[in-house]
């Protein structure tokens, strides 16, 4: 509905952006920064390569229980976002099982250096104009919160993103878990 007012009504927009709460705007602005800073190659822990997908994926619980709590439907919901999280990141996991080129693990700081990627702000974005989409759709159509299909195709779209974010993760923590694989400060020195 949204996308059908915005090309035929496009002035509408202005309404859309004026209703949204000035917090949402704050949440984006983290988001994006969240996001930029995995553009450029950097150094991150082994707890903090964890955080990210946690953290997305509580993003993405919020917003479907934020959207179809009171519907009863939840937990359909719940459940088909758990499916399509675990087939996208096992497939994922199957088709590229190895962490970009570049991609080290320094066994004695127990940190990987990780190069740049676009992919987490991209699906940072996706997350949240996910659950912005939504809260329009649902604010502009209250009755959508009893359609079913609408909460589990909902429901499976967060699933691949957060399936997306579990396998970049189990990638790296392999990497970690693998003898081979481990590389010295020297190593990453010499790279």
């Amino acid at each position: 509905m949204i996308i059908d007012l915005l090309i035929h009504h496009p002035e509408a927009l202005g309404t859309v952006l004026q209703k949204t709460p000035t917090w949402v705007w704050g949440l984006l602005a983290g988001l994006l920064a969240l996001g930029g800073s995995q553009l450029v190659a950097r150094s991150a822990s082994l707890t903090r390569v964890a955080v990210m997908p946690v953290a997305m994926t509580l993003f993405s619980v919020y917003g479907l229980v934020s959207a179809f709590g009171s519907s009863g439907q939840v937990l359909g919901a719940l459940a088909a976002w758990m499916a399509a999280a675990a087939v996208v990141a096992t497939l994922t996991l199957a088709l590229w099982p190895t962490p970009p080129t570049g991609t080290l693990y320094l066994a004695a700081s127990r940190s990987f250096h990780i190069p740049g990627s676009p992919l987490p702000l991209l699906l940072i974005l996706g997350i949240f104009l996910t659950k912005y989409l939504v809260g329009i759709e649902m604010a502009m159509q209250p009755t959508l919160v009893h359609d079913a299909t609408f909460d589990l195709e909902i429901a499976a779209l967060y699933g691949v993103f957060n399936g997306l974010f579990i396998a970049r993760s189990a990638r790296l923590w392999c990497l970690a878990r693998a003898p081979r694989a481990v590389a010295t400060a020297s190593d990453h020195a010499a790279a």
